[in-house]
């Protein structure tokens, strides 16, 4: 008899992740092992040195999450694993861990698709569910890495999804931390660029985006595009001479053993700080509006939105005003499982127990893999 206990495994960029979830919905254990300390050194994710780190924490990373939920291997009904997208040696270290004990033990092996999981972070809190008779729900993924848009609708216990937009060339959170690079500011630069905000002006810095439409007039894209953005905030640092300042800021960052807030801000002068409130600022604007044109478009009366990036402050404020005058209902994962982690692969992977879809032995990973 099934107790609906999953072990979620999550290995796909630069965090080592277990987690025990039961029925979907209930997180016994969810345990992440953090390499940002070790990336943060060099700017970014190092794919090799992150395949090296999973290699050496994933074993443990299991274990205590098994010891957190007060189980054993045996008391488990199946094991999931993000098979894709990441980076391919990183997500061959979980895939080849969680098809082991799979074999080992005897238990069903669960394919995961790291975007589903980011949804599901979003679904496995929320009380209503969606029925047959119910509008789709619209789900925002935004991290480091992704910026898609789908509509996910449920019936019975499948979920299916449909990717109606996407970023064409880079992720929101890459073009946040990217712009946080160029001014000095520690990795990720996301969080920092966030907080910093508040203390400039928005309407500093003019931003622009190009409406992307690759569809039609009846079934429209509402695609997203980061780099222009991003050039511009370069152009911006080299005609106004702001270089060698955010060099020495790196240097002077670099040099605090544990920066805080204060002691970052007191670094900044004011073209930066409204510099990185503009920045914001522009972002958030257009992912609100180009999420908010999706639902009206497809009749959407519930948003998801997940993924790094739905931590942001002031993404959570101006998705709820926009929610509020459209009628609209709007949900976000808790900090804990904004970012990566495996709680969400566990709840993902309930659906797919439910119907029986397990993977074979031959599970590979794999780096480009779609959703929907």
């Amino acid at each position: 008899m099934s107790n609906g206990l999953i072990l979620g495994i999550e290995s796909s960029c630069d965090e080592t992740a277990a987690a025990v979830v039961r029925h979907g919905r209930e997180v016994l254990a969810n345990v992440v092992s953090s390499q940002v300390a070790m990336h943060a050194l060099y700017g970014g994710v190092v794919p090799e040195l992150a395949s090296r780190e999973h290699l050496r924490n994933i074993v443990p990373v299991v274990r205590q999450a098994l010891r957190d939920a007060n189980l054993a291997y045996k008391d488990l009904d199946a094991i999931a694993v993000t098979a894709g997208p990441g980076l391919a040696g990183a997500l061959l270290v979980g895939v080849s861990f969680a098809k082991s004990l799979c074999f080992g033990l005897g238990k069903p092996l669960i394919a995961v698709n790291h975007l589903e999981g980011h949804i599901h972070a979003v679904l496995m809190q929320s009380v209503e569910q969606s029925t047959p008779d119910k509008a789709p729900v619209l789900a925002l993924v935004v991290s480091g890495g992704h910026t898609h848009l789908y509509l996910a609708s449920q019936v019975k216990e499948v979920w299916r999804y449909r990717n109606i937009g996407r970023t064409v060339d880079d992720a929101a959170g890459e073009a946040y931390d990217k712009a946080a690079k160029l001014l000095g500011l520690p990795y990720p630069g996301g969080p920092w660029m966030d907080r910093l905000s508040s203390f400039g002006d928005a309407t500093a810095v003019r931003f622009n985006f190009t409406e992307i439409n690759r569809g039609t007039e009846a079934e429209p894209s509402f695609d997203f595009s980061f780099s222009g953005i991003k050039t511009a905030v370069l152009r911006y640092v080299q005609t106004h001479g702001m270089h060698s300042a955010a060099e020495e800021r790196h240097q002077a960052i670099a040099a605090l053993a544990s920066p805080g807030l204060d002691e970052i801000r007191a670094l900044c002068d004011v073209p930066v700080l409204n510099l990185i409130a503009s920045f914001q600022h522009a972002v958030v604007e257009n992912l609100v509006k180009q999420t908010m044109r999706a639902a009206r478009h497809h009749g959407a009366l519930r948003i998801v939105v997940s993924g790094g990036v739905a931590a942001n402050q002031a993404l959570r404020g101006q998705f709820r005003d926009a929610a509020t005058r459209s009628g609209l209902a709007v949900a976000f994962p808790p900090a804990a499982l904004s970012t990566d982690n495996a709680a969400m692969i566990a709840a993902a992977a309930w659906p797919h127990f439910v119907q029986r879809d397990f993977a074979g032995h031959d599970l590979h990973a794999t780096p480009q893999l779609r959703l929907g």
